[in-house]
Parts: C-alpha cells; structure tokens; sequence
C-alpha cells in the first residue's frame, strides 16, 4: 500500500527486454532496501529482486506492460519512486495500491501564475470513478481532481509537485499510468456497477 507521495525521482539504467517481459535496474539514492519489498515505479508495483548501493533491480511482467507505460521506457528516462506505507506513519496522499488501471495521455498543460493546469484522457472505461475533488493517482503522484468533462479530467499542479516530480517537464501526448480511488471501485462493485476492466465500447 502506498499514499502517492513521491519519494525521488530516479533513472532507468538498464532495461533488459525478455520474452516474459523485462527487467529493470533503477538509479536513485533511496536505501536500505530489503529484498522482496515493493517499490511504486510511476505507480506501478514492484518487488525488489536485487540491489547495491546507488540502485536497486526489479522485473515487469508481460501484464504489467500491458497495463502500464513501463513497456514505453528507455535508459535515462526518470521515474517517480515511492517505497511501501509503514504503520504508524502519516497518511499524507490517499490510500494507493500501486495496481494500475490503465494508462491514459496529457491531454493539455497551461500555465496559471506559479501554477500549473493540466488535463488528463482516460479510457472510457475509467471515467466513471472520477469525481470533482476525488482522488486519482497520476504516475504513482496522488492528485486531487479539479474538473471532469466526459472522459477528460483536469488537476493543478502547485510549484513543489512541479519541482519535485516529471510533471513539469511532461508534454501533450504522453502516456501515464493511472489508478483511480480504490473507495470508488468498492462503491461501484456494491452497486453492481461494472469495473475498471469492462471493456472500451
């Protein structure tokens, strides 16, 4: 479980591309590690398979590229990084998963001040589960939802998750891993409504 509070932002070293799907070596200053624990990768969860100082390996499944923007990576891209919530520490974002949904693209960024405005596409699928001042999660960057319109959806972003995460230097068209408020799926599966995985009409 994590919250959306991004630790660093690391860089991809390595990527090694398999026939089961590939392996991973991050760089970042993130340490001790333990082995087995999980690691959100842009919001995607990991589990550390091995590590040295100054970095730490984990692998991607053939459904976790499916699901995710992993698969779209290169050597030096940077990734969001947040090691799993501890009992007893702060809950500062919302209760995260780190099982993405889907992946959905930046739609548009303007800038308002210090500021900046930023509209998200989800698949038709994930609109349901947005809510004006809901949660979302963004890259593994917990976010709270200012506008919806149809499958569109816009945050602002302060001047520290600006600095502080990839977001500034995002541009239109780029592909995002999103994971919606794990309270809307409860909600909608006790209704009966249909889940994060009906399919695109």
């Amino acid at each position: 479980m994590f919250t959306g509070l991004i630790e660093q932002v690391g860089t991809i070293e390595e990527l090694e591309r398999r026939d089961d799907g590939l392996s991973i070596r991050i760089g970042c200053a993130m340490h001790p590690y333990v082995l087995g624990e999980s690691i959100a990768v842009d919001g995607a969860c990991l589990t550390v398979k091995s590590f040295s100082e100054g970095h730490f390996e984990a692998d991607a499944s053939l459904e976790t590229l499916d699901k995710t923007n992993l698969g779209d990576r290169h050597r030096g891209d940077r990734v969001h990084l947040e090691r799993a919530l501890a009992l007893g520490e702060r809950l500062g974002g919302h209760l995260v998963t780190g099982h993405v949904d889907g992946v959905g693209t930046l739609a548009g960024r303007a800038t308002e001040g210090d500021y900046m405005r930023a509209s998200f596409e989800v698949p038709k699928r994930l609109a349901p589960f947005l809510a004006p001042k809901g949660s979302i999660t963004v890259n593994g960057v917990s976010l709270t939802v200012n506008a919806v319109a149809g499958t569109r959806f816009d945050v602002m972003l302060v001047p520290f998750t600006l600095d502080e995460t990839t977001f500034g230097q995002m541009m239109p068209g780029a592909r995002v891993n999103l994971e919606v408020d794990i309270l809307a799926k409860y909600v909608a599966s006790l209704m009966g409504k249909p889940g994060v995985d009906a399919p695109d009409d």
